[in-house]
């Protein structure tokens, strides 16, 4: 079976600059896949590259099985994209938007998924407004909208949520989550980390273009995420053996980094052995942006 994405060697250059540096990547069917990185980092530029609004210079790129130069048609059909940018045509109603949505795909007598879509979104109260006299939030939900009403099996959502309401970002998410139950594949860009960490069970990251990190979610912050340790004593003041393992003092607590928990007992032998006092102590979970900010360190 053809994965839902492949990627190999896709390449994309404006000027002197390579946007996208011969990507290799493969999103198997199913998925609720994260693409991480910088501002700048070639995420755009490679949504862009599937969803034919710009073509490579090397390599391929192909969806559900059809090359997305060759087979434009095809893979257009089998991927729905919800863009960054806020762009609407200022003269419909959202249900026009996305009847006219509908038509472009073929798509004919479709009434009842547009209601469930509208229904799903927190839009039926919207569905006869003009798109003009919708809020920020609103209009980014009608982009969701388009990009689903042609039922796609592959779903990429470029920054959803940037700059929306906490009341959009639940809602989405529960939709999202239930198409991707159903078997939908979804690719998510996001610099929310704690929605990636929480949705993607597998996550890229790139870097001026390149990947530099591929795995599960579960192994990146295994492997890459920052092991602290929060401690408050007293005297307030850590002995010289443990200096070089304190990152900084935040809220009266010396943070330590571990670079395995099997650290801890060095340090509360060498807290105890200088006659300082444990108040108290905690672990915070590694999280995704700890890992992130690592591994952009390291490249």
């Amino acid at each position: 079976m053809n994965p839902a994405i492949s990627i190999r060697g896709a390449t994309k250059r404006y000027g002197d600059l390579c946007a996208v540096d011969s990507v290799d990547l493969e999103i198997g069917r199913g998925e609720f896949f994260a693409l991480l990185g910088p501002n700048g980092a070639g995420k755009t530029t490679l949504i862009n590259l599937l969803s034919g609004l710009a073509r490579p210079d090397a390599g391929s790129l192909s969806i559900m099985g059809h090359d997305v130069t060759r087979e434009y048609r095809k893979s257009r059909r089998a991927v729905g994209v919800v863009p960054q940018e806020l762009v609407f045509d200022p003269f419909f109603s959202v249900r026009e938007t996305l009847q006219i949505q509908s038509g472009y795909f073929g798509i004919k007598d479709n009434a009842a998924w547009i209601d469930e879509i509208l229904e799903r979104l927190g839009l039926s109260s919207k569905a006869n407004t003009n798109m003009r006299a919708l809020s920020g939030g609103m209009k980014r939900r009608v982009l969701v909208a388009q990009a689903l009403v042609h039922k796609p099996p592959v779903i990429i959502l470029d920054e959803p949520t940037a700059g929306v309401d906490v009341e959009l970002r639940q809602t989405l998410w529960e939709f999202i989550r239930s198409l991707n139950e159903s078997g939908h594949t979804i690719v998510l860009t996001t610099h929310y980390l704690e929605e990636a960490e929480t949705l993607c069970s597998r996550i890229a990251m790139l870097k001026a273009g390149r990947i530099v990190a591929l795995d599960t979610t579960a192994n990146l912050l295994r492997s890459c995420a920052t092991r602290t340790v929060h401690l408050q004593i007293a005297p307030d003041g850590l002995p010289p053996s443990l200096l070089p393992l304190r990152t900084h003092q935040e809220a009266g607590r010396h943070v330590l980094r571990l670079h395995e928990y099997a650290d801890l007992a060095h340090i509360l032998t060498e807290l105890e052995k200088n006659n300082i006092r444990l108040l108290d102590m905690s672990l915070p979970q590694p999280d995704l942006e700890s890992a992130f900010v690592r591994i952009m360190e390291r490249h």
